[in-house]
């Protein structure tokens, strides 16, 4: 399986849209719901799932600590087309973590315990966790699997990454591997997904069931598909500069309301292009510029001098 990771503010609905003539990923991830006693689903993740252009399977992502409420937003979720719900214990912003959601969660075992047998009863349909391998040290994740295999999920997503990682190396794929041979569910590898001759070599090493794929997917949207084409032994397509150009002329047109200021678009899309320009060129250069523009002209200015040509262009992180 290849799944699309979720990013909030970023794979939403309209991102869904735009990654799936490019071949799309077997399964997404809504962004998560934010979950407390008073909270009601998420209005526009809701709708990824209900108006789903993708037609492949959706999983439901919550996020919280209270378990009242998960469970009935669990119960709520499962009034709708998706195949699973997920808990998320893998959240790395502050913001979230120090509400003891995501992330934070990973320093109280025994309230992820407590969490996971709520839902496990509560969820008929697939419940599903993705985590990451610990808050502040790897050394957590010996005593989460235990736990994991206690309450039978259907399918683990392992980050590879502590918390208080963030995004940093380094990533230990060798935990995804011990995770892969301890449980009985599938086990999905996730963390700097980057390539396709990367994701073939990681299935090999981890023996993980599949991968999940997040800023990976942003920067290169044919990366589901290459992945494919690898591991079916075919050559592996790659995009020219002027595929790349139309890829972010599309996420404009995707992303950037028509009625908010120019300088809200800009800003919108320099998210994106934080994740696209790791495999444009050096940071010195196409990204560095793009930080800089505060307008529309100036951002496709940027744009057509470094992705207007013909040449392929691998899309592959200078510093994976």
């Amino acid at each position: 399986m290849l799944a699309l990771a979720p990013m909030q503010d970023i794979t939403d609905l309209a991102f869904w849209r735009l990654l799936a003539p490019h071949g799309g990923a077997d399964a997404c991830w809504t962004e998560y719901f934010r979950v407390y006693p008073n909270s009601c689903l998420d209005k526009w993740i809701l709708r990824s799932i209900v108006q789903n252009p993708t037609g492949r399977p959706v999983v439901a992502q919550m996020i919280g600590h209270d378990i009242p409420s998960l469970v009935r937003t669990a119960q709520e979720l499962q009034r709708h087309p998706i195949a699973a719900v997920d808990l998320n214990l893998g959240c790395p912003a502050p913001v979230v973590y120090r509400k003891c959601a995501g992330g934070g969660l990973l320093r109280d075992l025994r309230h992820i315990d407590a969490i996971l047998g709520a839902l496990r009863d509560a969820v008929t349909v697939k419940f599903t966790v993705k985590t990451r391998v610990g808050f502040d040290s790897p050394s957590t994740f010996d005593e989460l699997l235990p736990i994991f295999a206690k309450h039978s999920l259907d399918l683990l997503t392992v980050h590879a990454r502590t918390v208080t990682q963030m995004y940093r190396p380094p990533v230990r794929y060798d935990l995804i591997a011990q995770a892969a041979a301890t449980l009985g569910c599938p086990v999905l590898a996730n963390g700097n997904v980057h390539s396709a001759n990367q994701a073939a070599a990681l299935l090999a090493q981890t023996k993980a069931r599949g991968l999940m794929i997040g800023r990976g997917a942003v920067r290169n949207p044919w990366l589901f598909t290459q992945i494919r084409q690898r591991l079916a032994g075919e050559t592996v397509s790659l995009p020219t500069g002027r595929d790349v150009l139309a890829y972010v002329q599309s996420l404009w047109d995707v992303a950037c309301a028509s009625n908010v200021q120019e300088s809200a678009q800009v800003q919108r899309m320099k998210k994106f292009m934080n994740y696209i320009a790791e495999g444009v060129g050096p940071a010195d250069g196409f990204l560095q510029q793009i930080r800089r523009v505060a307008t529309t002209d100036a951002f496709w200015r940027v744009c057509r001098e470094h992705l207007e040509h013909d040449r392929l262009m691998p899309l592959e992180p200078l510093t994976p």
